[in-house]
């Protein structure tokens, strides 16, 4: 047999499993299997027409005509055939349900289900890679290359793996076309391990502090329309400044980044020279050296007085070549007056990894935060809330592969 057609499996579970997958039993929107039409052949027409769909030369296509487009390119991935013995393409996709409002699921189906199904890929969806790193095959697993489609408003992954816009059809459709394309970047985990919880995983930081805290009462003050941000931290202030934050922090030094190991599986030697290798083994069994044993951690340690505490990865930039694997430790001053809190505060709302002027940086391969046994409040992992409590933070370097845009990975490297 000359090959076989791609299978297109999925099965359909209930939301709040582990794995969360799609079915796609139902045909498809008519808007993706529909082919592009030009009405007329006239060299000077001010429109074509896709199906319906108008928009005049040189202008932005609008959204069914990027999902048609995606479509397209993603049928000629499910028409190439394979072998007998060659296995099927399978994708992790990261989900977050509640982004966007809770339309998150809707998103995916309209503009990324598509897509892979025409590709004829089988799809896991998980919802947290904290989840991913707690299976009992984590080791096996995180070898499998992950996709991750921004279906959320703010994401600052997305800046990591794919090209900026402000389209939001565009930024799914082509992170999901990323997946078919198999462009691929490791990026560094977080380890966060408290005495009383399972360890949590983060991909790109964890706050502790002010700044952190007005940032989840912005959405009060939403009648407040554009000036809402700007009041939340006003109104901050006026119930408590400064705004300091006690804490012991303890850290080790980055680490030399090891050479990287080859993706591919070097081939296997012929039978005559596995024999040979074996004979050899025997009689002259090779010699056994003693283990060696590891050298004693020697920890810093800095009491600290903050407006906030920021532990983030490198990710933000993965393909830049470092000669250490490390963490950072952002530490905001205590000395910002009312106005300068307010201006950075409204910096901090847009990118939370923003850094102030005068903030001390700390490059480390794992840390220890001792928090005030009261009123410590609560930290973002990843923007999500958990608990304030002393942790031990430890830098899993490249632990992970994510789907990446080809673009956007050579637009990264030239800014090495």
């Amino acid at each position: 047999m000359a090959g076989r057609r791609r299978l297109i499996s999925a099965v359909r579970s209930s939301y709040f499993c582990l794995f969360l997958t799609h079915s796609f039993t139902r045909s498809l929107s008519p808007t993706c299997l529909q082919h592009s039409q030009r009405v007329s052949t006239g060299e000077n027409n001010h429109f074509r027409v896709y199906s319906g769909t108008t928009r005049p030369p040189g202008g932005a296509p609008d959204d069914s005509v990027l999902r048609r487009e995606a479509c397209q390119e993603a049928r000629e991935f499910g028409r190439a055939l394979i072998g007998p013995q060659e296995p099927l393409k399978r994708a992790t996709v990261i989900l977050n349900p509640a982004a966007s409002n809770g339309k998150a699921n809707s998103l995916f189906e309209k503009n990324a289900a598509p897509i892979l199904h025409l590709a004829g890929v089988e799809i896991k969806i998980v919802k947290v890679v904290t989840g991913l790193l707690r299976r009992n095959d984590e080791e096996a697993f995180s070898k499998t290359p992950i996709g991750f489609i921004p279906l959320g408003a703010h994401n600052s992954l997305c800046q990591s793996l794919h090209l900026a816009t402000d389209n939001t059809v565009r930024r799914i459709t082509s992170a999901t076309l990323s997946i078919l394309k198999g462009e691929t970047v490791p990026l560094d985990i977080l380890q966060i391990k408290s005495e009383k919880e399972q360890p949590v995983f983060a991909v790109m930081s964890i706050r502790w502090g002010s700044f952190r805290d007005v940032a989840e009462s912005i959405s009060k003050y939403w009648y407040l329309g554009p000036l809402k941000t700007r009041a939340a931290h006003w109104f901050s202030t006026l119930k408590e400044w400064p705004q300091t934050r006690q804490a012991s922090l303890s850290y080790l030094p980055p680490v030399p980044r090891p050479p990287e190991m080859p993706t591919e599986k070097p081939q296997r030697p012929n039978l005559l020279h596995r024999i040979y290798i074996r004979l050899q083994n025997y009689w002259n069994p090779p010699v056994e050296e003693p283990p060696v044993e590891p050298e004693p951690e020697i920890w810093e340690e800095k009491h600290l007085s903050t407006l906030e505490l920021t532990i983030s990865t490198q990710n933000k930039n993965p393909v830049k070549n470092r000669t250490d694997d490390s963490m950072v430790l952002s530490v905001e001053p205590d000395t910002l007056t009312v106005g300068q809190f307010i201006t950075e505060g409204i910096k901090k709302a847009e990118n939370p990894l923003e850094s102030t002027e005068h903030t001390l940086q700390i490059e480390a391969s794992a840390c220890r935060v001792n928090l005030p046994e009261e009123g410590a409040g609560f930290y973002n992992i990843d923007n999500e809330a958990f608990e304030a409590m002393p942790v031990e933070v430890r830098l899993l370097p490249r632990k992970l592969r994510f789907f990446c845009s080809a673009e956007r990975r050579e637009e990264l490297a030239q800014g090495n």
